[in-house]
Protein backbone atom coordinates (compact mmCIF):
# COMPACT_ATOMS: atom_id res chain seq x y z
CA UNK A 1 0.00 0.00 0.00
CA UNK A 2 1.11 3.55 -0.72
CA UNK A 3 0.37 6.58 1.44
CA UNK A 4 -0.39 10.06 0.13
CA UNK A 5 -0.77 13.39 1.88
CA UNK A 6 -3.18 16.04 0.67
CA UNK A 7 -1.63 19.48 1.06
CA UNK A 8 -3.26 22.86 1.48
CA UNK A 9 -1.57 26.21 1.19
CA UNK A 10 -1.82 28.22 4.42
CA UNK A 11 -0.20 31.23 5.99
CA UNK A 12 2.29 29.94 8.57
CA UNK A 13 0.02 28.03 10.99
CA UNK A 14 2.39 28.79 13.88
CA UNK A 15 1.97 32.54 13.39
CA UNK A 16 5.75 33.08 13.60
CA UNK A 17 5.98 34.37 10.00
CA UNK A 18 3.73 35.54 7.19
CA UNK A 19 5.14 32.85 4.89
CA UNK A 20 2.87 30.46 3.05
CA UNK A 21 3.34 26.76 3.81
CA UNK A 22 1.99 23.54 2.36
CA UNK A 23 0.27 21.93 5.36
CA UNK A 24 -0.88 18.30 5.44
CA UNK A 25 -4.67 18.19 5.49
CA UNK A 26 -5.12 14.41 5.48
CA UNK A 27 -3.24 11.20 4.68
CA UNK A 28 -4.79 8.35 2.70
CA UNK A 29 -3.82 4.84 1.64
CA UNK A 30 -3.83 3.87 -2.05
CA UNK A 31 -3.51 0.42 -3.59
CA UNK A 32 -0.08 -0.09 -5.17
CA UNK A 33 -1.80 -0.81 -8.51
CA UNK A 34 -2.23 2.96 -8.89
CA UNK A 35 1.40 3.83 -8.09
CA UNK A 36 4.31 3.13 -10.46
CA UNK A 37 7.03 3.60 -7.81
CA UNK A 38 7.93 5.60 -4.74
CA UNK A 39 7.79 9.36 -5.26
CA UNK A 40 6.40 8.91 -8.77
CA UNK A 41 3.94 11.51 -10.00
CA UNK A 42 1.53 8.81 -11.22
CA UNK A 43 0.21 8.18 -7.70
CA UNK A 44 -0.15 11.89 -7.01
CA UNK A 45 -2.03 12.34 -10.29
CA UNK A 46 -4.27 9.37 -9.45
CA UNK A 47 -5.16 10.95 -6.08
CA UNK A 48 -5.93 14.29 -7.70
CA UNK A 49 -8.18 12.65 -10.28
CA UNK A 50 -9.91 10.31 -7.84
CA UNK A 51 -10.57 13.01 -5.21
CA UNK A 52 -11.42 15.76 -7.70
CA UNK A 53 -8.34 17.94 -7.30
CA UNK A 54 -5.95 18.97 -4.61
CA UNK A 55 -2.21 18.84 -4.22
CA UNK A 56 -0.88 15.43 -3.25
CA UNK A 57 2.55 14.08 -2.24
CA UNK A 58 3.47 10.51 -1.47
CA UNK A 59 4.75 9.87 2.03
CA UNK A 60 6.68 6.90 3.40
CA UNK A 61 5.19 5.01 6.32
CA UNK A 62 8.71 3.71 7.07
CA UNK A 63 10.40 7.13 6.61
CA UNK A 64 12.28 5.83 3.55
CA UNK A 65 11.88 9.11 1.68
CA UNK A 66 10.80 12.70 2.30
CA UNK A 67 12.33 12.56 5.82
CA UNK A 68 9.27 11.40 7.77
CA UNK A 69 5.77 10.07 7.46
CA UNK A 70 3.39 12.96 6.89
CA UNK A 71 0.93 13.62 9.67
CA UNK A 72 -1.94 16.05 9.78
CA UNK A 73 -0.48 19.49 10.40
CA UNK A 74 3.06 18.68 9.28
CA UNK A 75 4.62 20.94 6.65
CA UNK A 76 5.76 19.88 3.20
CA UNK A 77 8.89 21.81 2.20
CA UNK A 78 8.96 21.65 -1.61
CA UNK A 79 12.52 23.02 -1.87
CA UNK A 80 13.80 20.21 0.36
CA UNK A 81 11.22 17.65 -0.82
CA UNK A 82 10.60 16.73 2.84
CA UNK A 83 7.82 16.62 5.39
CA UNK A 84 8.84 18.63 8.47
CA UNK A 85 7.30 19.24 11.85
CA UNK A 86 5.94 22.72 12.40
CA UNK A 87 8.37 25.13 14.03
CA UNK A 88 7.72 24.74 17.79
CA UNK A 89 8.92 28.21 18.83
CA UNK A 90 9.87 31.39 16.97
CA UNK A 91 13.49 31.23 18.22
CA UNK A 92 14.12 27.67 17.02
CA UNK A 93 15.87 26.90 13.73
CA UNK A 94 16.45 23.87 11.53
CA UNK A 95 19.74 22.03 11.90
CA UNK A 96 21.61 20.24 9.10
CA UNK A 97 19.28 17.23 9.41
CA UNK A 98 16.16 19.44 9.22
CA UNK A 99 15.22 18.93 12.86
CA UNK A 100 14.15 21.92 14.96
CA UNK A 101 16.71 23.01 17.55
CA UNK A 102 16.46 25.50 20.39
CA UNK A 103 18.99 28.35 20.51
CA UNK A 104 20.27 26.79 23.76
CA UNK A 105 21.37 23.16 23.79
CA UNK A 106 19.11 20.76 25.66
CA UNK A 107 20.45 19.89 29.14
CA UNK A 108 23.09 17.18 28.92
CA UNK A 109 23.28 13.97 30.90
CA UNK A 110 20.64 12.11 32.86
CA UNK A 111 17.78 14.54 33.43
CA UNK A 112 15.22 11.99 34.63
CA UNK A 113 14.65 13.85 37.91
CA UNK A 114 13.33 16.93 36.07
CA UNK A 115 10.28 17.67 33.96
CA UNK A 116 11.92 19.87 31.32
CA UNK A 117 10.31 22.45 29.04
CA UNK A 118 11.40 25.38 26.88
CA UNK A 119 10.72 28.91 28.13
CA UNK A 120 10.46 31.01 24.97
CA UNK A 121 10.25 34.36 26.81
CA UNK A 122 13.36 33.62 28.88
CA UNK A 123 15.16 31.76 26.07
CA UNK A 124 16.09 28.93 28.42
CA UNK A 125 15.28 25.41 29.50
CA UNK A 126 13.31 25.20 32.72
CA UNK A 127 12.80 22.21 34.93
CA UNK A 128 10.49 21.11 37.70
CA UNK A 129 12.27 18.79 40.09
CA UNK A 130 10.06 15.74 40.45
CA UNK A 131 10.99 15.03 44.08
CA UNK A 132 9.76 18.35 45.48
CA UNK A 133 8.19 20.19 42.50
CA UNK A 134 10.68 23.06 42.84
CA UNK A 135 11.49 25.25 39.82
CA UNK A 136 14.93 25.29 38.21
CA UNK A 137 16.61 26.97 35.21
CA UNK A 138 19.32 25.39 33.11
CA UNK A 139 22.59 27.32 33.11
CA UNK A 140 23.95 26.42 29.66
CA UNK A 141 27.39 27.90 30.34
CA UNK A 142 27.84 26.11 33.68
CA UNK A 143 25.99 22.99 32.51
CA UNK A 144 24.01 22.80 35.73
CA UNK A 145 20.55 23.51 37.13
CA UNK A 146 20.16 26.64 39.25
CA UNK A 147 17.23 27.41 41.51
CA UNK A 148 14.65 29.65 39.84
Amino acid sequence: MAHFAELESKIDPTGFTSDTHLVVKRVIVVDNAHVESDEHVSGENWCSTFFGGGTWKQTSYNNNFRKRYAGIGTIYDAAKNKFLHQQPYASWSLDGDDNWQAPVTYPAGDQSEYGISWDEAGQQWTGIKKSDESNWNWDASGLAWVSA
